[in-house]
Parts: C-alpha cells; sequence; structure tokens
C-alpha cells in the first residue's frame, strides 16, 4: 500500500482537502465520498486508494461541505443548490490540478454528483463507478432517513446505531467501525458541519436522474452495489444499471451500504479491474 498524501487545494472561494495516491503521470481517478453525518474521503475510501496506487492516480477531496474542507456561510438554499456547488467546484479542483479527464468512483451521495458532472461536462469524465449510489427514484429506507435527520438527537449512541445500519454485520469490522465513529463524533460536533449536513438535505433529499437523463451517458458504467444495503436498496443499482447505457452491474455479497469498507478486497480488484479497461 503506497502513502497516502495530503494538501489543500484553493477553488475560487472555495478550499478542497485532497488526499492523493499513485503516480501523478497514470490515469486520474477522482473518489467521491457519502454523505453521512461526519463523512470525509478517508472514512470512506482509505481503505482502497492505497491498494489501487499502482496502476492509477487517485484523488480524493473532501467534498465541499464535508471534513476538512470549506464549509460555505451561508451555505446554498436548497439540496439542488448545494449539488450544483459540488459539481462545479469539483470541475475547479480538476482544473487546479491540471487534470483534462479523470474517472470517477462514486459513493451513495457522491454517485449523484459524479452523474451531474458526467452529465455536464461529459469531456471531462471516463469511465464511471456508482457504489451504493443516490439518485434514484426508490423510497426513502427508515435507515437512509435516519441518516438525514441524525442532528435531531446527535448522540453516540445514535451515531453508533447508523454506523451499524451501513454494513452487512458489523462484528466483521471489529475495532475499525469503533475508529470510524470515534473519528466522526469529533467532526460531528463542529458547528459548521451540522450546518453543512442540515443544507444539504435542505427542502429534499439531493437530486433524482430520470431514465432520458442517463439515457445520454455515453460512459462506459460499471453499477456495484451491496446485497444487503440498507440505506440505499438494491433496487436503485438495478435502476442505474437498466437506464444507463451498456451498464454493468456487479452485486456484492454479505455486503451493505459500505461494500467498499467490508469488502476492500473484493472491491478494490473489481474496481480496480474496470477502471483499467480489464473488464
Amino acid at each position: 500500500m503506497s502513502t497516502i498524501t495530503t494538501a489543500d487545494v484553493p477553488v475560487g472561494d472555495h478550499r478542497f482537502h485532497v488526499h492523493e495516491t499513485g503516480d501523478s503521470s497514470s490515469e486520474a481517478v477522482l473518489w467521491l465520498h457519502g454523505s453521512g453525518p461526519g463523512a470525509t474521503a478517508l472514512s470512506n475510501w482509505e481503505r482502497v486508494i492505497g491498494d489501487l496506487s499502482g496502476d492509477l492516480h487517485n484523488i480524493a477531496p473532501d467534498v465541499i461541505g464535508f471534513g476538512d474542507s470549506s464549509h460555505p456561510d451561508p451555505p446554498p438554499p436548497t439540496a439542488a443548490d448545494f449539488t450544483q456547488l459540488r459539481i462545479d467546484t469539483l470541475i475547479g479542483l480538476l482544473d487546479e490540478l491540471g487534470i483534462a479527464r479523470a474517472h470517477l468512483v462514486g459513493n451513495s451521495m457522491g454517485g449523484i454528483i459524479g452523474l451531474g458532472m458526467a452529465l455536464q461536462h461529459p469531456d471531462r469524465i471516463g469511465r464511471i463507478v456508482l457504489m451504493g449510489s443516490g439518485g434514484a427514484p426508490v423510497p426513502p429506507t427508515e435507515d437512509l432517513l435516519k441518516l438525514v435527520t441524525y442532528y435531531d438527537d446527535p448522540t453516540v449512541e445514535a451515531l453508533a446505531d447508523l454506523m451499524r445500519a451501513m454494513t452487512h454485520d458489523p462484528s466483521q469490522l471489529g475495532e475499525d467501525l469503533e475508529k470510524i465513529a470515534e473519528s466522526r463524533m469529533e467532526r460531528i460536533q463542529r458547528p459548521e458541519v451540522r450546518r453543512s449536513h442540515l443544507a444539504t438535505f435542505a427542502h429534499n433529499l439531493p437530486g433524482l436522474y430520470e431514465p432520458e437523463q442517463l439515457a445520454g451517458l455515453r460512459n462506459p458504467t460499471l453499477v456495484v452495489h451491496g446485497r444487503e444495503d440498507r440505506i440505499m436498496p438494491l433496487a436503485a443499482g438495478h435502476y442505474f444499471a437498466e437506464h444507463i447505457p451498456d451498464a454493468q452491474l456487479y452485486v456484492m455479497p454479505n455486503a451493505g451500504h459500505w461494500a467498499q469498507i467490508e469488502q476492500p478486497e473484493r472491491f478494490a480488484f473489481v474496481v480496480g479491474a474496470f477502471l483499467t479497461g480489464r473488464i
């Protein structure tokens, strides 16, 4: 596993906290994390971006409004506005890094943002991996609503309950799950993190993609979904596989919403093979 380097990158009035692995001369991959309370790039991707550093230049930013990236004050007024800001600033991040075109891996909310980037800037995005992605017209699950409304009762117990809902078998992660929960709790208490979380879901869940929109995608796409996902049900994965032209679907057994954390080696193998054109 290679060393993860970290830097802050200004983009206009905003600032990204960015983690990278691999050689900058390799094909670039932008890794976009999900939206749980206290979520960061490393909490989503630390287990896999090191393993894939031999073939790829991996770029994993804290998305604007998360972690140690900047938090707009005031934030955009609606969830849709915040999603658009994130799309725009991520394209700006690629510009700042001198990357003309990048593959993309999006988890949950990261999939919503990534699809927006590909639809609005098709020349900038190569292959796409959607993992437990939002953006499908499926009814919100009880556990997704717990994520959205976490700040109604922002306790350690509520966070632990949410973390367990992210996984198929929490006991497999052992102390790792506790480590994730502890690191998130520190961030959750920051007022700017709370402000951004509430704005992310203001007035509605972040965007949905209609079949006619998805039909316009020309990017090779792999849909990865945990079979036991309680946050974003498997029906969402089937929806994307059905409506994105020539998309491939990989259903990961014994995995929930955090397939990349529960099954990091399998996830890295499948996603790495797809991103490098081997499947």
